[in-house]
């Protein structure tokens, strides 16, 4: 099986992050989450460009938990436009995507 989502998600604190991911993992719409804290973003925003430190969130999931973990990111998000990326791995170790599927309940 190699029906794996890789999701990126920024979020402002390891606190929001935190709390988003472990309300996703609780609620099976994503097996696994990655925190990395200390990510500096540059961007462009309403005409000016940014510099924030961020975390960023990496959400293992499936394409059927896709369209519930994308719409709950978007609710539970403190910002106007969250980064969110989801990318099907081409290869994903039979094991591990067999776990995350067993993880998600979708």
């Amino acid at each position: 099986m190699n029906d794996l989502l890789i999701v990126f998600c920024t979020f402002p604190d390891l606190g929001k992050a935190r709390e988003t991911a472990t309300l996703l993992v609780e609620s099976q719409l994503a097996a696994c989450v990655n925190l990395i804290p200390a990510v500096e973003s540059i961007y462009r925003w309403e005409g000016k460009t940014e510099t924030a430190a961020e975390v960023l969130a990496i959400f293992k999931t499936t394409p059927g938990a896709w369209p519930r973990l994308e719409s709950r990111l978007h609710e539970l998000h403190p910002y106007d436009v969250p980064g969110i990326l989801a990318l099907k791995p081409d290869q994903v170790a039979e094991a591990y995507a067999n776990w995350v599927g067993k993880n998600v309940g979708w």
